[in-house]
This record gives C-alpha cells, structure tokens and sequence, in this order.
C-alpha cells in the first residue's frame, strides 16, 4: 500500500511561530495523528505571510501532481528512495 498523496486526500496546512524570527510551514494528511512526518515542509521563513506563501504554493503544485497522475510521497519516502 503506497502511504504517498491520493486524490481523494484532505490535506492541511499548519504555520507555526517558533522563535522571534522563524516561522515553520508544513502539508499533511489531515487525519494523520503523528505530524512527525508531512509531505513537504518549509522552516526558518521570516514571516508568517512567507510561510503561508510557500504553503499555497505548494498545494498548488500537489494539486497539480496529482490531476497529472504524479502522486507524491512522504518526505521520509524521498529520502529512504
């Protein structure tokens, strides 16, 4: 069973201020309970409006992988591949 993106899939976008000039950015399957590990992630963004940004943007390319029939993996399967 591939545990990549399916078309049928509600993802999420969490955005997360973490120091005084960092904010984090990732895409998950919103029913994964461990967020340990998400589909495309984005760290040290200097604004919140940069890391909503780079977010859109890439659903916006998940979107079109997946209407191209290029479904992506996790992160963790891209590296271990």
């Amino acid at each position: 069973m591939r545990s990549g993106v399916s078309p049928h899939m509600k993802l999420k976008v969490r955005v997360v201020h973490y120091r005084h000039d960092c904010w984090y950015a990732d895409i998950d399957d919103a029913d994964d309970r461990q967020p340990d590990d998400p589909f495309w992630y984005a760290d040290g963004c200097h604004t919140q409006a940069e890391a909503i940004a780079l977010a859109c943007s890439q659903l916006a390319a998940l979107d079109h992988a997946v209407a191209t029939g290029t479904l992506p993996s996790r992160i963790s399967e891209t590296i271990a591949a």
